[in-house]
C-alpha cells in the first residue's frame, strides 16, 4: 500500500511532450510506496502580486495540491538553457503570498529529458538554485539527465532499453529513500515570517 503521496510537475505544455512520456516511465518503475498525482500548470494565469489578496481558483488548487503532497517531483525540459516559463510561473504561484511558501521542507527531485546530449543539465542547475531559495530539500544524487530517443522509450512510457530501465528504477528507489529520510526528521509544512520567498 502506498505510504507517500508524490505530486509531480511536467514542465512542458506540449501535447507530445517527451517529458510527459518520461513521467509515465518513471511511475512505471517507482517503488510501490509512492503514489503519484500530477499537479497541472496549464491553466494558471501569469503570477503577479495583485493576486495575493485573493488567489484565483487555479492558484488555490495548485497550493492545495502541493500541501497534500509528501514530496514533489519535477519532470521538465530545458528551454533556452533554463526553466520553462510555465513551470517557473507555477513555482512562483506555489511560493506566494508571503508567508505561505508551499514548497518549504518538501523533499524534491528533478529530472528531465531532451533529444540532445545535454539532457536538461542547465535547467536542473537553475532549478536547484530556485528550490534552495525556497527551502525545498533536493535529491542531489543520482543526477538524471535523460537523452530521449525512440529506441529507449515508447509513446506510452514503455521503457525499451534495459539499461535505461535499470537507471530510472534506481533513480526512483533513491528518490523514495530520500523522501523517507527527509520526512523522518523534518515534517513538511508552511512557514511564516522566515519565508525565503522575496516580498516583491
Amino acid at each position: 500500500m502506498a505510504a507517500y503521496r508524490i505530486g509531480y510537475f511536467v514542465g512542458s505544455l506540449a501535447s507530445n511532450s517527451i517529458n510527459r512520456t518520461l513521467s509515465k516511465a518513471l511511475i512505471s518503475v517507482a517503488p510501490e510506496e509512492l503514489d503519484f498525482t500530477e499537479i497541472p500548470i496549464r491553466d494558471l494565469p501569469l503570477y503577479n502580486s495583485d493576486f495575493d489578496a485573493d488567489f484565483p481558483p487555479e492558484g488555490r488548487a495548485l497550493k492545495d495540491a502541493i500541501a497534500a503532497s509528501d514530496g514533489i517531483l519535477f519532470i521538465s525540459p530545458e528551454y533556452n538553457r533554463s526553466i520553462p516559463g510555465a513551470l517557473k510561473n507555477a513555482i512562483d504561484w506555489g511560493s506566494r503570498p508571503w508567508g505561505t511558501n508551499s514548497f518549504a521542507r518538501k523533499p524534491t527531485g528533478i529530472i528531465g529529458a531532451s533529444p540532445g546530449g545535454i539532457g536538461t543539465a542547465v535547467m536542473q542547475s537553475s532549478m536547484r538554485s530556485v528550490l534552495s531559495f525556497l527551502d525545498a530539500p533536493q535529491l542531489n544524487s543520482p543526477e538524471a539527465y535523460i537523452r530521449f530517443d525512440s529506441e529507449s522509450f515508447g509513446e506510452d512510457g514503455e521503457i525499451k532499453n534495459e539499461d535505461t530501465r535499470a537507471f530510472l528504477a534506481h533513480y526512483m528507489d533513491e528518490y523514495c529513500a530520500f523522501v523517507q529520510r527527509v520526512l523522518s526528521v523534518n515534517a513538511p509544512g508552511h512557514i511564516g515570517d522566515n519565508d525565503p520567498a522575496s516580498k516583491k
